[in-house]
């Protein structure tokens, strides 16, 4: 039933102005078009209400006509859930009038027998996008210094007016006020929040606003704090507000991100010498890619050797008293290539001034699975120093708590940002940074919304009735929407610009299209050493292509997912090997009954499986050819005996019901076995190993589950820690779960493990089981347990380096080269062998004729005779000769029968040597 109020905010806005002659209808709410007429009606200040019958508090701007026939697909593009709507064509409005009243409220009126059927608001995206994405993609946004002079611009299309406030400087006089270090008594507040003085703005007709000012002099912009003044019409406020927002473009912040700060990051002041002068380790081929998945304060923030106001911050990296920086020198002199960092943007979550950060009070004495711990923690978890940071606040600026205190205005972070690149690629490591495009943390009017409260509506996905789509878990953004990808783009720009990095990873990649993902990639390449200091061509990303929520099976758009980016060289992350190594994720309802390869499936006993031996057997096979087919790039044309019996190429192996491949080149498949969701790999062998298995045995299979990534073809991903049998205490999901559960004991006393029951959000319904588990003290690695993991984890980076063959990089020479001998029905159950054979095809490895590696995910010694290698001669690979896994070095090559015996539960990597 009609309120006498029209609501057109978020779900009431079922129609879709997608150009400036066409509204997308739904056609269900249209019985019979005959007798059936449509009005569209405006309001500048809101107000539109029925009353008698009519439309009242607005003017109707025009009759709308329903369209002969269907939208094109011209229209629907990237709409494809439009589809089936009517077409109702509006004519002869001129742009002036239809720019005016998009400033308005507006409302689309169905009429029938004189009465009114439907009144429902209007979503804007697609008409905004028609008459301005042309211009104003190519336009000057954000921040810009020219010559002496500084330029502001805004796209703010729908704003009424915007006004530009410039603040006083900020600093470390702005700093000393705010923290009341100058003289005693009264404080006034910091200059950048004394208003200075009001710029109006002037709007061009691509949207954008414009404002300049001084670079030089005594009124000289530079270094100052400012924010904008947006006069528009909220929708689900029903009314025109004023927003004093910060920048979406902004390039630095004051603390807390309460003012944008106009920073020249060409300045020298921001531009540290370590980083200015240290050039990026530059890799031949992207196959090579080896990548630690590290969060920042993870890295330092238990680490008792650095000064407590470094720990937690981007100075720690490469400090030399730092204990993690010793150990990333180690992992880099052995191969490690990438360190990739959760998002180091502008986060919404962490109070940045130390002294705002709340501390949980870890009760001493309390037991491995007491509650205590977890319940400290959660008191404070919202307010302490710890998130993710998968966020979104501000996507072009750093984020400020992990500056040192008292040093998160302005330039200050950006100088400290840059500190650790210069680090981290001083230690011989590329740095790649997760970067989170596809939500932010709020819309609407929220106070850490940006974006929706410039242009309302626009850079948020919306549902068929206006509502916010939320499957990321909060405010889903659009950039199938001109302006929230062109954001997206010139945010990668700007960090590989002006930060120096050497890669992205996209979180939720799949929520955006296969075209924005090949922008990317376009703007990136554009960059060279002599123009911008960065070859932007050697830039790697890579994402999960995960295929959910909205946009699920190309419901919107063609999406950036598993499968649809050939061509591109962009990284998908393989939860196939994850999975057939795991066996199975630890989400699943009967997580611990499934088990795979380094789990023990069918070799070890398990009480809990309703599946028979045979069934067992069968699952172990097939879980083994996944990991063959990723180990060779999980291409799709991949040809592989398969335990069915059958050669298969890898788009027709099973996964799930889905192709097991996804890839063409091997680097757009990511191998990994753990990451920082979920549980870690050594929780995750907690759960599903046999109680009774013993640390030695855990070890090793740790090591085991590592190799299938690293001795792979396609590039190896693993998260911080696991080399070190990195517990959090099983907790399934420790985001905000504080120091206590995530941080890293570097010195390798303390693996993580029994500091309590994991927080009781995410973990609560299976404390039962945890509890006997964490009680335990035989899962409780050893200081000697976690330094051999540490030592063995070290051979298998010198294994994956210590020769081309294994990162071949080119699918030809993959097909060519890499085989899986003794693979198909009558498989060893549990063992993997790989021949990669220099002898075919082009010499890539001028000291080898191949290598045969073998994994033994038995409890028991392996002697097998290998197809096709009878009077072959091999060898263990030096690395093992010089390792740190005694056992390994027992394998052994019987070069007459071509026969391999390796123990139980080893990696193990032998070579042909140019004869």
């Amino acid at each position: 039933m009609l309120s006498d109020a029209i609501a057109t905010g978020p779900g009431h806005q079922r129609a879709h102005l997608l150009t400036p002659g066409v509204i997308a209808w739904p056609a269900d709410l249209v019985d019979d078009a005959a007798g059936t007429s449509w009005e569209l009606w405006v309001a500048p200040e809101g107000g539109l209400t029925l009353a008698g019958g009519q439309v009242a508090g607005g003017e109707r701007l025009g009759e709308l006509t329903l369209r002969e026939g269907p939208l094109t697909e011209a229209e629907t593009k990237d709409r494809r859930h439009l589809a089936g709507h009517l077409a109702l064509e509006l004519g002869g409005l001129d742009r002036t009038v239809l720019e005016q009243a998009l400033t308005g409220q507006l409302a689309v009126v169905q009429r029938r027998g004189g009465g009114i059927e439907v009144a429902t608001g209007v979503q804007i995206a697609g008409v905004l996008d028609a008459l301005y994405a042309e211009e104003a993609s190519v336009a000057p946004l954000g921040p810009r210094l020219a010559g002496d002079r500084w330029g502001l611009s805004l796209w703010a299309p729908t704003a009424k007016s915007v006004a530009l406030q410039v603040f006083g400087p900020v600093g470390h006089a702005a700093r000393d006020a705010e923290l009341g270090t100058q003289q005693p008594g009264a404080q006034p507040p910091p200059e950048h929040e004394q208003p200075a003085v009001t710029v109006p703005m002037e709007r061009d007709g691509s949207g954008i606003w414009r404002a300049s000012g001084p670079a030089v002099g005594a009124e000289d912009w530079t270094d100052r704090a400012y924010l904008f003044e947006v006069e528009v019409y909220v929708p689900r406020e029903g009314r025109v507000v004023k927003n004093r927002v910060t920048d979406p473009y902004s390039v630095a912040l004051t603390v807390d991100s309460e003012h944008s700060v106009l920073v020249d990051l060409t300045d020298p002041r921001w531009a540290p010498e370590q980083w200015a002068s240290t050039p990026a380790q530059r890799l031949e081929r992207p196959a090579q890619q080896t990548i630690y998945e590290l969060h920042v304060r993870d890295f330092s923030g238990g680490d008792e050797a650095l000064p407590v106001e470094l720990r937690g911050t981007y100075l720690a990296f490469g400090h030399p008293d730092s204990t993690g920086t010793e150990r990333l020198r180690e992992l880099a002199e052995a191969g490690l290539t990438t360190v990739h960092l959760l998002p180091t943007y502008d986060i919404a979550t962490i109070p940045e001034r130390r002294s705002r950060q709340k501390q949980a009070v870890i009760p001493s004495g309390a037991g491995p699975a007491s509650i205590e711990q977890q319940a400290a923690a959660g008191e404070v978890a919202d307010e302490d120093a710890y998130n993710w940071g998968y966020d979104p606040f501000h996507y072009l600026a750093p984020e400020g708590s992990y500056a040192t205190d008292g040093h998160q205005d302005g330039g200050e972070r950006t100088a400290q940002f840059r500190s650790m690149v210069g680090a981290l690629h001083d230690m011989g490591l590329q740095v790649v940074l997760d970067v989170v495009f596809n939500h932010t943390a709020h819309d609407g009017q929220h106070e850490r919304s940006v974006l929706d409260r410039i242009v309302p509506g626009y850079y948020h996905r919306l549902d068929a009735a206006g509502s916010v789509e939320d499957s990321t878990c909060t405010s889903n953004t659009a950039t199938e929407h001109a302006m929230m990808r062109r954001l997206m783009v010139d945010a990668l720009v700007l960090w590989a610009r002006h930060y120096r990095v050497d890669g992205f990873r996209f979180d939720l990649m799949g929520h955006h299209r296969r075209v924005d993902m090949e922008a990317v990639r376009e703007a990136l390449d554009a960059l060279t050493l002599e123009t911008d200091g960065v070859d932007g061509k050697g830039i790697y990303l890579y994402g999960e292509g995960w295929n959910f929520g909205e946009v699920a099976d190309g419901a919107r758009f063609t999406q950036a997912t598993q499968g649809n980016l050939d061509g591109t060289s962009i990284g998908c992350f393989n939860d196939r090997i994850r999975d057939a190594v795991h066996g199975g994720s630890l989400m699943d309802e009967d997580a611990r009954m499934n088990r795979g390869f380094a789990t023990g499936l069918f070799l070890t006993h398990n009480e809990l499986s309703p599946h028979s031996a045979q069934e067992q057997r069968a699952d172990l096979l097939h879980r083994t050819d996944q990991i063959r087919l990723s180990m060779a790039g999980n291409l799709k044309d991949y040809e592989l005996l398969a335990s069915t019996g059958q050669v298969l190429r890898g788009q027709e192996l099973d996964y799930n019901g889905s192709p097991a491949a996804f890839a063409s080149r091997p680097e757009e498949n990511v191998n990994y076995v753990d990451a920082h969701d979920n549980e870690t790999l050594f929780d995750t062998f907690v759960w599903k190993l046999p109680q009774d298995t013993s640390m030695d045995v855990r070890v090793r299979l740790n090591t085991l589950a590592l190799a299938t990534v690293a001795l792979g073809q396609s590039p190896a991903f693993w998260a911080a820690g696991t080399d070190l049998l990195r517990s959090k205490s099983l907790d399934t999901d420790s985001y905000n779960s504080g120091d206590l559960v995530n941080m890293i004991d570097w010195t390798m006393q303390d693996s993580g493990f029994g500091r309590g029951l994991p927080s009781a959000g995410r973990n609560q319904h299976l404390w039962e089981l945890q509890a006997p588990m964490l009680e335990d003290p035989a899962m409780r690695p050893t200081p000697e347990h976690i330094a051999r993991s540490a030592a063995m984890a070290l051979d298998l980076l010198r294994l994956r380096h210590s020769t081309p063959l294994f990162t071949l990089g080119d699918p030809e020479l993959i097909k060519q080269k890499v085989t899986f001998p003794n693979a198909g029905p009558e498989a060893t159950p549990g063992l993997l062998l790989m021949r990669i054979d220099d002898t075919i095809g082009p010499d890539v490895d001028p000291a080898l004729d191949g290598l045969l590696v073998v994994l033994n995910a038995s409890p028991e010694a392996i002697c097998e005779q290998v197809e096709g290698m009878e009077g072959t001669c091999l060898e263990l690979s030096a690395v093992h000769v010089d390792g740190a896994d005694a056992v390994a070095r027992e394998t052994t090559w019987d070069a007459a029968a071509g026969a391999v015996t390796v123990p139980a539960y080893t990696a193990a990597v032998l070579v042909q040597r140019i004869s």
